[in-house]
This record gives structure tokens, sequence and C-alpha cells, in this order.
């Protein structure tokens, strides 16, 4: 239940603070009030979507509040399955900043917007006029049958059977398809593996072959150059470690005379130990640099190999193609073993088949053995309507396949006059009459279907005097069951609200902006004596206002 709605810097609306009770609420208000304002607000923390039009002020984020009371309606799980804390009350939030970007809250806890829509429509339902064009929708004509036929439980099982079966149909259909294409591709992929194999591919060798490849396309360069630095060590004519040692003997004679931490002989002898090694290591490496020709051409050879593999495959390098490789093998593999997934999965579907058609049958028998009696109470109701020869029936037809619904389809049939047989009722109700069908079928699922709030964004559209009363006792039933707001321009209606509120516009310098309050019991007389004589209020219909009060409470 709607126990209060916060709206802030949304649309015309300022500041909007709104406590709601148990029972049938009535809000009225002069046309370009702002009545249908306050369903806008409430349908942003519903999952509707928003963006920065929606500012009254262009400069502030609007933000719509919505405290449920929860406890009754049976959503521990889906709090427990979302992660989120459960209580009493739960506080549904929407914020929309200056950029338009939408935020989403369920007690304080940001959320998705689908997940916020999701609760929101196990907490209200909204109808607006435009809603009666689902009355020729198959999924809300099977879940206004469903509602009353107590199918719940099992269409709970059947939409777990019908998404498993979903999903291994996919999977099925996914599978084949590409077992089919890969199939046609076998051979072309065991060659490419076969000539992968035969490259004996080793991570790392790619480098290795390029190195040596370098070191041998400059072997003579690289050798003549050592034995020159080699020279310059060791060779006959003033080679470093010559003269090194020589200053080495200059210095060992004078040393006596030097400064003893000078150290010059030990310091002179580590850099001629260095050179010394360092002239040895060259010199060896001078030694071992050949020209190999054969060797070159080996490597170039398989350097080749490896780059045209690599072309082929459309890789950067050796260890890309590697683990190409590895990805050609496990193609073929899940190719080779596709076909054993493929029966597992159509004895699944098999199975599935059988376990939907069954679950199907049952929720079709509790369905069919339910039409007469919602046939007979909307046509009881329709008659209360006004509508004395009014006829409504249900079509009930089997599908050629599974959905996610069961497997009928229904159409509402409908006839206002004796010698017309009842049609599809899209086709053939007017505005109005569509109207008070979806009231009445509204009225007969709210004594079966535990949702907490209805909202009526004017319902009683297109009716008056007699027939208005007659829906006005109506709304006010449906409030001993749930919790009902109606907006209404109606004085017979809003006389038998628990509660009354009244929309206004206030002018405020150069804005106007929308309120709303709650009427005591004089000012609410005076509202329906507004309703039913317009902007002059007589005083005769002040008097039939109190009249039509005091019935309503009757």
């Amino acid at each position: 239940m709607l126990v209060k709605l916060t709206v802030h810097n949304y649309a015309l609306i300022k500041e909007l603070d709104l406590s709601l009770g148990n029972g049938l609420t009535i809000i009225t208000g002069e046309t370009g009030a702002g009545k249908s304002i306050l369903l806008g607000a409430l349908s942003l923390i519903l999952g509707s979507r928003a963006d920065s039009a929606v500012l009254l002020d262009k400069s502030e984020k609007c933000i719509v509040e919505g405290t449920f009371k929860i406890e009754e309606y049976d959503l521990e799980d889906f709090f427990a399955n979302n992660d989120l804390d459960f209580g009493s009350h739960a506080i549904l939030r929407r914020e929309i900043n200056t950029a338009g970007k939408s935020r989403a809250f369920i007690n304080d806890t940001p959320v998705t917007v689908n997940l916020l829509k999701e609760l929101g429509e196990r907490l209200i339902d909204i109808h607006s006029q435009h809603q009666v064009l689902m009355l020729n929708d198959n999924a809300f004509q099977l879940n206004i049958i469903d509602s009353f036929a107590g199918t719940s439980e099992i269409r709970n099982n059947y939409k777990s059977l019908f998404n498993d079966f979903k999903k291994h149909q996919k999977e099925y259909v996914e599978l084949k398809d590409k077992s089919d294409r890969n199939k046609a591709d076998l051979e072309y992929f065991k060659f490419n593996l076969s000539q992968l194999e035969e490259a004996k591919l080793r991570k790392g060798e790619q480098e290795e072959l390029e190195k040596e490849q370098e070191l041998l396309e400059h072997a003579e360069e690289i050798k003549l150059a050592l034995k020159n630095v080699s020279e310059l060590f060791s060779g006959d004519n003033n080679s470093l470690l010559a003269m090194l040692r020589e200053a080495k003997t200059i210095i060992d004679r004078i040393n006596p005379f030097l400064p003893a931490d000078l150290n010059f002989p030990s310091r002179i002898n580590s850099v001629l130990i260095e050179l010394d090694d360092l002239a040895n290591e060259i010199e060896k490496i001078e030694r071992d640099t050949e020209a190999d020709p054969v060797r070159l051409e080996r490597i170039n050879d398989r350097l080749d190999d490896l780059y045209l593999l690599i072309q082929k495959h459309r890789l950067k390098n050796l260890d890309e193609l590697i683990l190409k490789k590895a990805e050609i093998e496990n193609i073929i593999k899940s190719i080779e073993t596709s076909d054993d997934r493929l029966t597992e999965l159509s004895e699944l579907l098999k199975t599935s088949t059988v376990s939907l058609t069954t679950s199907g049958r049952e929720i079709s028998v509790k369905r069919r053995a339910a039409l007469p009696e919602i046939e007979s109470k909307i046509t009881d109701i329709l008659k209360q309507l006004g509508m004395p020869n009014a006829r409504f029936g249900i079509s009930l037809t089997g599908t050629n396949d599974f959905t996610s619904s069961g497997i009928d389809t229904a159409d509402f049939l409908f006839s206002a006059n004796k010698q017309t047989n009842p049609e599809n009722i899209a086709r053939i109700a007017s505005g109005g009459e569509l109207s008070r069908v979806m009231l009445s079928l509204k009225s007969l699922q709210t004594r079966s279907k535990n949702l907490p709030t209805i909202i009526f964004d004017e319902i009683d559209s297109g009716v008056s005097g007699e027939v208005a009363d007659k829906v006005g006792k109506i709304l006010s039933v449906m409030g001993e069951y749930m919790q009902v707001v109606n907006i209404t321009h109606l004085p017979q209606v809003a006389s038998r609200g628990t509660f009354h509120y009244h929309v206004y516009k206030e002018e405020t310098g150069d804005s106007t902006i929308t309120r709303i309050k709650l009427l005591s019991p004089a000012e609410r007389i005076r509202e329906v004596a507004r309703l039913l004589s317009g902007s002059e209020v007589t005083e005769t219909a002040i008097k039939n206002a109190k009249e039509l009060l005091k019935a309503g409470k009757g």
C-alpha cells in the first residue's frame, strides 16, 4: 500500500507531500490543474523513462519518493534474491539530475531502473485511459483469467519449465548451426592443424633464430672489429695491456715515497686484471665467430616457414601462432564432441516438451473451468453500469507452440446489444464501453489478486447519472479489499471516497505550480458542489452535494 508520496521539482510540482490511507481516495481538480502530473511523477518510481525535460527548475534535480507498506504481500523472496533489506515498509526513490541522468534506489540501495520497475509492478497498478488498449493484449487477457482461476502456482512452475526449455532450445539451435558450419570446414581445420604440427612450433624460437640470423649475417664485420679491438688490448706494438704493465712497474719503484692511502699499485693491478680478462674474452669470441652460410641458410628457411604461417593466419608472432594451434585443436575437439551435446539437448527438449505440455494443459483446464463464472460476473457488473443488454465472453484456443503464458490464446468478446453477437472487444466496443469493461475486469481482479494499490485515471469517463453512481459504488467496494485511488470529475464518484484531495494551480510571481490538499468536510461539500454545477457554486449544488456525500457514506 502506498503510504506517502513525496515529489520535488517535477513538471509543475515544486514540492509535494501526499499521505494516503486505506479505502478509496478521490482526487479532483479543474482541467489542467495537474492531476495527471501526479501520475507522471509516480510513474518515475515505477520505472518509466525520464530526462531533464521533467525538471521544473533546471538548476535542481528532481526527486520522487514513495513509501509503501509491504509486509502483507509476500515480497520477502524478492528482497532476499536481490540483496535488499526487507522490512514492514519499502522506500522507492528516483532522482533525475540536471543533465537528465537517472538514479534509482530501493531502501537507499542503488538499483537498476528495471529492478525498480519489477518491484513497482507488484505494488501498484496504474490504469490510465490508454490502458483500455490492453484489452486486446493476449498476455493481459490471460493474466485476468489466471488471477480469477488461481493458476499462479501452476504458472510459476510452467514459467520455470518454459525458461529451461527456451534456454536449451537456444543452445541446441546455436550449437546445431555452429556444428553444421564447422563440419563443412572440418577438413580445412584438420589441414591447418597438420601444417602447424609439422612445423613443430616452440615458444621463443622465433626470437632465438632472429638473433642468430643477425649474428651470422654480420659475422665478417663482427670478427674484424673484435680483432682490431684485441690488437689494441694486447697487440705487439703499444698495446693497452703492455702500457699498463709498464705503468705498474714505474709506480712500484716510487710507491714507497707516495702516501699510503693513494694505493696506486693495487688500483692499477685491479684495472690490469679486468682489462686482461676482457681482452681474453674478446679474443675468444673473435676466434669463435665464423661465417656459416649453411647454418644461415637453414635459419632463413626456418624463419621463412614461420613467417608464412604467421602471415597465413593473420597473426603477429610465433606466440600467437602457438595459441592459434591450440584454438584449432579445441575447434576440432568441439566439432567431434558436439554431436554428443546435441543428442543430450535433444533428449532434454523432448522431456521439457512433455513437462510443458502437461503443465500447460493443467493451466488450460483451470482457465476453462473459470470462464463461465468470469463471463457471468463481468456481464452482471456491466449491467449494473448501465448496459442491460451487454454480453461478455472469452474465447480460449490452443496455440501451435509454447508461450511464456502457457499454450492458450485468449480473445475477449463483447456485445452491447441483443441483436449483435459478441465479437472481438477492440473492434466493436466504444471508448466508454471499453472503460466500463476495464472497470468490471479490475473489480473482479481485485478480490483475487494480491495487489496493494490500484490507481484509476478517470476510469469513469463517458458515464453520468445513475451509472456514475454505480461506478462509485464499485470503486468503493474495491476499496474494501485494497487501496484505490481514483482521479475523477464526477460528483457521484467523488462522494464515495474515504479521503478526498483537491489539486489546484497556484500563481507565484512569474511561475505556476501545482499543489494538492486534503479537503476538510466543509471543503469537500464545496468541491462536490463545484463538480455538480461548475465554477459557479449555487445553494442548490451545495444541498445536492450534502445529499450525495451522505448517500456515499451509506
